[in-house]
């Protein structure tokens, strides 16, 4: 542990699920933790709970980040986790032949411009020094197509892109600023609790859920928060526009089960 002693870490998203997640593994590892979030009342509570800092950022208002720019000058590590799915107030059409251009626009204006304008900030807070790490959360999603949540399969599969494109800028500069993506596929936050319910057929919904899985389970918040810790180490320090994915299997192919 304490792999990150010394380093100021920023984490958006942090209120809740993944984000809250890395958070706190980062402070395990003995970094100081700015933790942010839309969600004010929810943030504030995490990071009191965790003895750190918090700072009210909305990721897809560039004010907000010039705010924090102000208030946190320099960093080591940015995670951009924020994101939504856009799902959240209800299922709506995301198909590519139903899905509204405002649904389509709210859900790109989270996904990614929220991590561009987080690429820009850190790119700011790390050239002085001329060394850190940004950690891109994308998904799964954005590295298959998703016919049902085409919005979101596009906006992840951008902050991949967008990933790299940081990663080799950062590089021609002649910076050790290392910029890569993480995929999680399913994982157990409080985003999927609308979708498995607390009635008796709930463990049936959650097996359904990771049929196609080849570990059958759901990934833990704290699973992604391990490989965000690595990379914000210095450990991977020849780690740059990389992808890592986390997804138990799923993308491998196909797992025969035992006989």
């Amino acid at each position: 542990m304490h792999r990150l002693q010394s380093k100021l870490c920023v984490v958006t998203g942090a209120a809740r699920g993944i984000g809250h997640a890395i958070a706190t593994r980062f402070h395990e590892e003995g970094a100081t933790v700015v933790l942010t979030d839309i969600d004010a009342q929810a943030g504030q509570a995490a990071a009191d709970a965790l003895g750190c800092r918090f700072v009210t950022l909305d990721v897809r208002e560039e004010g907000d980040w010039t705010r924090l720019a102000h208030a946190v000058p320099v960093a080591d590590v940015v995670v951009n986790n924020a994101g939504v799915t856009g799902f959240e107030r209800g299922m709506v059409l995301q198909d590519p032949e139903h899905a509204s251009l405002a649904d389509w626009r709210a859900v790109h204006a989270v996904n990614l411009d929220g991590t561009f304008l987080g690429c820009r900030y850190a790119i700011g807070a790390m050239k002085a020094a001329g060394t850190g790490s940004i950690i891109n959360i994308s998904s799964r999603s954005g590295l298959v197509g998703i016919p049902g949540a085409a919005a979101y399969a596009s906006s992840k599969a951008a902050i991949r892109n967008h990933s790299k494109s940081v990663a080799l800028y950062c590089a021609q500069q002649g910076w050790r600023i290392r910029c890569n993506s993480v995929h999680p596929a399913a994982i157990l936050t409080p985003i999927w609790e609308p979708m498995l319910g607390d009635g008796p057929d709930r463990d049936a919904r959650m097996a359904a859920l990771v049929a196609d899985t080849p570990l059958k389970r759901f990934g833990l918040p704290e699973e992604v928060a391990a490989v965000a810790a690595m990379l914000a180490s210095d450990e991977a320090a020849y780690m740059t526009g990389t992808e890592v994915n986390i997804d138990g299997g799923l993308l491998a192919g196909s797992a025969v089960s035992p006989g």
